[in-house]
């Protein structure tokens, strides 16, 4: 009887056993499962993780690759005689270039057309078409856009070699502190030092510095335009080559040159003819002068010939567009020798800082005249209807005309233009397999030795994605096949 009692309960207690036995045995298997799903995860975010760092790896010898196609075509245009020139855009291939499976993108400018929230340029950038911080006076510097006299100042006393400007002392008050450079910029980027300037100074709306108004970046504004900051404007690296391309010097137009036995002569005499020779000559000839004279008549540009006659006592041209003015040579003459003239002295190797006309932006092309918009908006346009009447210089004589004689004299009074170029921006973005892996690099080619040579290279990856909204979109449509 007693034993039937008991029964029941060593039943109930099995059951209990085995309860939380399955309970247990519950619980142990979450934890595998779960202990499964952690380590699954963790190898599908390495996973993962080595495909972007593999990505990567295709972007930077994407990059590598588009540094060496680069420097075969630069090096082609020194083995054809074209140095100087700037590649064409439709000349060569600059958008979403396969590499194996990567493909890069060289990010240009459209220097003809206000850039706003629209669509990417794409080639290289020229160089020559930016004032140079290191022998720009302050009177074009000052025109910039978002440019203050503050700065303006600041930038005279870094590169200024004595050492007595107004803000040198300001930098030893800066915690930490440092020294006023007082030597020549190396690079654009030392701007970030100098007294007065700010990001907003410096990159204005362009934050990435792809230049165009990208839909994360402020339109301060509102214009609907980008405005840039001055770092667009500006580069170190401008100079023209003071010789011609077979290594002789170019000619010094200045008084003892300008004669019928002179370097110019002979010049003259092998492009155009001794009858005609002499006939340009003998416009310096009148009155003894050979580079003197302060009249304001222009050459068509297009055939026609100056009216100037010089009058006044021999003193050196202070441009070859001056020169032009006052030669009589019509446009299509001038194009034949304007490569071969120089106001730089021969033991000098380089001619530093002039703006390549055909390239530059409204905005430089105005520090250039004193600031006058409208003229350098004349300009642009002129080019824009124009773009095979660019052969020389002298085509800003028939795009500005007789409205805008103020702004010539402000021309040929420096040697400040040219149409050549020797110095331009690759800057690089590329992607790997699948539009991962971004990365971007700015390299800087300089040919006036000769041969291409890279001068700068900077990583940009930094400030994000730089190639615009529709080539996100394609890449996330998995449609970059290139």
């Amino acid at each position: 009887m007693g034993c039937d009692r008991l029964r029941p309960l060593r039943v109930a207690a099995t059951g209990e056993c085995r309860g939380s036995v399955l309970i247990i045995v519950l619980w142990i298997a979450l934890g595998l499962v779960a202990l499964a799903l952690y380590f699954a995860q963790s190898m599908n975010l390495e996973l993962r993780a080595s495909d972007n760092r593999v990505s990567a790896q295709a972007a930077d010898q994407a990059i590598e690759g588009a540094v060496r196609y680069v420097n075969y075509l630069l090096t082609t245009q020194v083995t054809y005689g074209s140095n100087g020139y700037i590649p064409a855009p439709s000349s060569y291939v600059n958008q979403a270039v396969p590499v194996g499976d990567a493909h890069f993108w060289l990010i240009g400018r459209d220097t003809n057309t206000p850039v706003g929230p629209g669509t990417l340029a794409f080639g290289l950038v020229d160089e020559g078409s930016k004032l140079n911080l290191n022998s720009a006076p302050s009177n074009a510097i000052i025109w910039l856009p978002r440019m203050t006299p503050d700065v303006t100042q600041a930038i005279l006393d870094w590169r200024n070699t004595n050492a007595t400007g107004p803000t040198v002392t300001y930098y030893a008050m800066q915690q930490p502190s440092y020294q006023c450079k007082s030597d020549p910029f190396e690079t654009v980027d030392e701007l970030r030092l100098v007294y007065g300037t700010s990001m907003d100074v410096l990159v204005g709306e362009d934050v990435n510095r792809n230049g165009v108004l990208d839909p994360n970046e402020n339109d301060d504004n509102q214009n609907n335009l980008l405005d840039p900051g001055i770092l667009e404007y500006f580069t170190v690296y401008s100079r023209e080559p003071n010789t011609n391309s077979n290594g002789a010097a170019k000619v010094l137009i200045n008084p003892a040159n300008v004669s019928a036995t002179g370097p110019l002569g002979t010049l003259l005499r092998t492009a155009l003819g001794a009858g005609r020779a002499n006939q340009i000559l003998s416009r310096f000839q009148t009155g003894g002068a050979a580079g003197g004279g302060t009249g304001t008549g222009r050459g068509t540009g297009g055939g026609g010939r100056s009216t100037n006659v010089v009058t006044s006592a021999p003193v050196p041209f202070a441009s070859p567009l001056q020169f032009f003015l006052r030669s009589g040579m019509t446009a299509d003459e001038f194009a034949l020798i304007s490569t071969n003239l120089t106001t730089v002295a021969a033991n000098r190797p380089y001619i530093e800082g002039r703006v390549n006309v055909n390239t530059a932006s409204a905005a430089v092309l105005a520090c250039l005249l004193n600031g006058d918009t409208a003229a350098a908006q004349e300009l642009v346009n002129y080019r824009q209807i124009n773009p095979t009447g660019l052969g020389s210089i002298a085509w800003v004589i028939t795009a500005l005309g007789q409205n805008f004689a103020t702004d010539l004299q402000a021309l040929q009074s420096w040697d400040c233009i040219t149409t050549q170029s020797y110095q331009f921006t690759a800057d690089i973005a590329a992607v790997g397999p699948h539009g991962r892996g971004y990365r971007r690099v700015k390299f800087v080619f300089d040919t006036s030795k000769g041969t291409p040579q890279i001068v700068y290279r900077q990583d940009l990856t930094q400030l994000g994605w730089a190639l615009g909204k529709e080539a996100r979109q394609k890449w996330l449509l998995g449609k970059g096949t290139g």
